[in-house]
């Protein structure tokens, strides 16, 4: 009889170590994951200290130019409280290949700002943090960065748990300093993901950017979604919006890697085709 009970009490066993106990609301914060889709712009509610590198590989939609562009980055953040943070959202090195334009490498732009979480009930497992970041123009023309004197991000980001289960989202709006360089836009962004087990945190994610006005660049009826702005004088009012689907896992306590697929879902011409972002945050 002992012999029989030994290996589905060791499966038991197996089965509670990884995927642990379902959570208390006061315990949700404990599972919570950064986003991992549109990492210039859908920033984490939660207030800690982490080095995140980043590897995107973007398809550019075929009614647009064609191509791809991988870029390579680097985001760092630092709790300065348990409340506040200074964040570095944007810099990096871009592989342009469109269809339609030679080939060119270069320097994205660097953002950097600051965020504090207003509201952090641990009880209830909600947490609201405003924030605010400037886009400095140091990249490269070549590949669509450096024009303008500089964007401002302002942005809410808010997380919620229900146990395993949490909602983050991020609204804002992208204000450049010169009106007739840059265009204006609003961003907005979802993730709800679940703790299955610490290896795998399944995710589903949703991003939109929409321009607000008109600058004098060229008449492209799209904006470049999170990464370019072009300046258009023609896309004035346009929505883009994408789809993603991946997954966290939480190799160590301090370490999490994350994977996204995402793609485009609005009809109208636009940059975005599909992209895969890959990343890892160290904690510390």
């Amino acid at each position: 009889m002992k012999k029989s009970q030994l290996p589905k009490s060791v499966l038991l066993a197996t089965l509670a170590a990884t995927a642990g106990p379902a959570l208390a609301a006061d315990d949700s914060l404990s599972t919570a994951i950064s986003p991992v889709s549109n990492p210039i712009y859908f920033e984490s509610a939660l207030i800690e200290s982490e080095v995140r590198p980043i590897y995107m590989h973007h398809s550019i939609d075929e009614d647009f130019v064609g191509g791809n562009a991988n870029v390579y980055a680097l985001q760092l953040r630092w709790a300065v409280t348990e409340r506040l943070a200074i964040i570095a959202t944007k810099d990096g090195y871009i592989d342009l290949n469109p269809d339609a334009l030679p080939h060119q490498t270069g320097w994205a732009d660097v953002a950097a700002g600051l965020k504090y979480a207003v509201i952090k009930d641990e009880e209830h497992a909600f947490v609201l943090t405003p924030g605010l970041t400037f886009e400095i123009p140091l990249g490269q023309e070549d590949v669509f960065q450096g024009n303008g004197d500089g964007m401002w991000n302002v942005f809410t980001s808010a997380m919620k748990g229900f146990g395993n289960f949490h909602m983050t989202g991020n609204v804002g709006f992208n204000v450049p300093n010169n009106t007739d360089e840059e265009t204006a836009n609003f961003h907005a962004s979802l993730q709800l993901d679940y703790w299955l087990t610490r290896w795998f945190i399944p995710l589903v994610s949703f991003n939109s950017f929409t321009t607000l006005s008109s600058a004098d660049g060229p008449a492209f009826e799209s904006e470049g979604f999170d990464l370019i702005n072009f300046g258009s004088s023609a896309a004035k009012g346009g929505t883009q919006a994408a789809f993603g689907v991946g997954f966290r896992s939480r190799l160590l306590a301090s370490l999490d890697v994350g994977f996204a697929y995402e793609f485009g879902i609005t009809a109208d011409p636009e940059i975005f085709g599909d992209r895969y972002t890959v990343d890892a945050i160290w904690r510390f």
